[in-house]
């Protein structure tokens, strides 16, 4: 072996291990990568620490939250009071357009009702006036017709529709009875006939009431209630204000008037009215024209006269007035009878008294007067006076 191998053995055998020590020291073998995380080694890596949550963020969460379920509260009633108060418009649409036919129909009942009581009626006025009438109805008729009502109440509407259409046929039928029987001179037969036949079409009138009544007016109120609707209320309607202008008695007595009246002469037969007493209320005391009477006054004062019809006919449109005299001062009330059939009473009550001071302890008169009647003669008893003190109740 020469030098120069052994320099050689020496170079590897010092120089080789130093050099792969060195770089095994220079060198770092990477960890590792754990599933889910870095770094390296053999056991299970702990999670990285992370700050707690705080009280601010979660009092902030908790905040929007709550003005997210005051946002869908709010917004779930303001929809359900939209509703409502749409609801509340279609129902007081619909009531205020039946309002205006209920008292256009009223109003015609009454126009009807004074025209049958007229004085000096005769059968062709009265013939053009229940034509027209007639006519009147059956627009109304068409009318309510057109009204739309509110789904709940739509089968009901028609009981309205019911009401006025019996009403149109009434008045019709009225008027075609009377034209049928024109005759200048009826045989008693021919008088109880056509009687009959006005009777029969003035039922209709009247049931136009209870249909009203019963049939529309009492179920759409209850339909409204059970809808939740408040302040919306149904009309009242009434044609026939008196069951007693449309009887059989009446048309009797009114056919009587219009043959009296068809000639243009004073009605024959009896005819009269007479004062029968005078009460003073509260307390009914019956007031004598041959005696001083003390009435005790209140707020509730009121005189009741009482009238009879002393004929054999029957008088409609009877004037009667009270007048308090108390020295040099006058109190004048006036009252009227409508209707009031032969042989029988009508009370007329006079009220809404302001009596001046100096009439309490002086000495007053109270006088009623009830007016003459067509063809009437004797007056002697249409009028009486009564002496009268008032004191303090």
């Amino acid at each position: 072996m020469s030098t120069f191998d052994d320099d050689d053995i020496e170079f590897d055998f010092f120089d080789e291990p130093e050099t792969v020590e060195a770089t095994r020291r220079g060198r770092r073998r990477p960890k590792p990568e754990l599933p889910g995380g870095r770094g390296g080694g053999d056991g299970p890596r702990r999670p990285p620490m992370r700050a707690p949550t705080g009280v601010v963020p979660l009092a902030r969460l908790v905040g929007l939250i709550a003005i997210a379920i005051v946002i869908v509260v709010a917004l779930v009633f303001w929809v359900g009071a939209c509703q409502g108060k749409s609801k509340h418009t279609e129902y007081a649409t619909y009531v205020s357009k039946v309002h205006t036919l209920a008292q256009s129909s009223s109003r015609l009942g009454n126009e009807f009702a004074v025209k049958l009581l007229s004085a000096g009626l005769k059968q062709t006025d009265l013939e053009a006036s229940l034509q027209t009438y007639a006519q009147q109805e059956q627009q109304a008729y068409d009318e309510a017709q057109q009204i739309r009502a509110p789904g709940p109440l739509r089968s009901i509407h028609q009981r309205l529709v019911d009401a006025i259409e019996l009403r149109a046929k009434g008045l019709a039928g009225l008027g075609d009875a009377l034209a049928q029987g024109s005759s200048a001179k009826k045989t008693v037969a021919e008088t109880t006939a056509e009687t009959t036949a006005l009777t029969a079409q003035a039922q209709l009138l009247t049931a136009s009431d209870v249909v009203w009544d019963q049939l529309y007016r009492l179920p759409a109120t209850q339909e409204m209630k059970a809808q939740n609707v408040t302040g919306v209320v149904i009309p009242e309607s009434h044609f026939v204000s008196n069951p007693d202008l449309v009887s059989a008695r009446s048309f009797g007595l009114l056919l009587q008037r219009l043959g009296g009246a068809s000639t243009g002469g004073t009605p024959s037969g009896k005819h009269g009215d007479g004062l029968v007493s005078v009460v003073a209320n509260p307390g009914s005391v019956s007031l004598s024209p041959s005696s001083a009477t003390t009435v005790k006054v209140s707020a509730g004062l009121t005189f009741v006269a009482t009238v009879q019809d002393s004929g054999d006919f029957q008088e409609v449109n009877v004037p009667v007035t009270l007048t308090i005299t108390i020295g040099k001062k006058t109190i004048l009330r006036r009252q009227e009878i409508s209707l009031i059939q032969a042989a029988q009473t009508a009370a007329v009550t006079f009220g809404n008294f302001s009596l001046p001071a100096d009439a309490f302890g002086a000495r007053a008169t109270v006088t009623v007067n009830v007016g003459a009647v067509a063809g009437e003669i004797n007056l002697a008893n249409n009028k009486a006076s009564y002496t009268v003190f008032f004191t303090l109740s």
